[in-house]
């Protein structure tokens, strides 16, 4: 038996527990570490390369992120993960307790907003809005309908700042309190609202706008002009403008809904 037969193994083992995250690339291991995430394992195709890379970019994390660290073959990457990152790198995580991420998103006072995507369906950009949470310090983001966002492919284009964030799939009854403002094209005008931190900022799909559900639920609906005869904004691109919205008019100091481990 080879060194790297009993390291794939346990990466097998590891990776069919309900709770394993995989976490793909040396950027979302990094974010993964830094903000908080246990991570169970960790592979690379060149621990030189990792060795620069982490002490490079994230010296802050680079003793965890080489002391977990295996090297492998490329081919035995490639046949654990189906699609490695450019960087050679991967690793599997604990997913965050679901009753602690619904906790903390119900948490009150809120100094920051939650981001509501209704039935969204395209994988990278729901990543890419947990970017734009993380980035703008909003509460977390929440999802309805049937797509998992921490499936791996989410995880990925969200770099993994899905642990500087709150993320959680949840079916309406269960959303976090707060007044509910749905962005929406018979809206009015967004430059008109002030959105106060303990907003339900709510995003429909660009092909189906947001359910009828949510729009009777709304506290207010809001638009954000747009030239005519252009039919949508891209999603993450709708969410960005508004958490920028949010953060121009809000006395709240803008932190991270997460704080890193000191």
């Amino acid at each position: 038996m080879t060194a790297q037969e009993p390291a794939g193994q346990r990466w097998r083992d590891t990776a069919a527990r309900p709770d394993t995250v995989l976490i793909d690339g040396f950027h979302a291991l990094k974010h993964t570490l830094r903000f908080g995430g246990q991570v169970h394992q960790v592979l690379t195709t060149d621990r030189s390369a990792l060795a620069a890379l982490a002490e490079g970019l994230a010296a802050d994390v680079a003793a965890p992120v080489l002391a977990a660290a295996v090297e492998v073959p490329a081919a035995v990457l490639r046949e654990l993960v189906p699609r490695p990152h450019p960087t050679g790198v991967a690793a599997l995580a604990v997913r965050p307790d679901p009753a602690r991420t619904l906790a903390r998103l119900r948490e009150t006072p809120r100094r920051a907003p939650v981001v509501l995507l209704d039935n969204p369906r395209n994988l990278g950009n729901i990543g890419a809005v947990v970017r734009l949470a993380a980035g703008f310090g909003a509460t977390g983001v929440v999802t309805t309908g049937d797509v998992d966002p921490w499936h791996p492919n989410v995880v990925r284009a969200g770099a993994g700042l899905h642990y500087a964030t709150a993320v959680a799939r949840l079916d309406l009854p269960d959303l976090p309190p707060g007044p509910l403002y749905a962005l929406d094209p018979e809206g009015a005008d967004i430059r008109s609202v002030v959105f106060p931190d303990d907003a339900l900022l709510v995003f429909g799909s660009e092909r189906h706008g947001v359910s009828a559900a949510l729009r009777e639920r709304a506290t207010r609906l809001v638009a954000i002009p747009m030239q005519p005869q252009v039919s949508s904004f891209n999603l993450a691109t709708s969410v960005g403008m508004g958490l920028f919205h949010w953060m121009a008019h809000t006395t709240s100091p803008v932190v991270p809904a997460i704080t890193p481990p000191r």
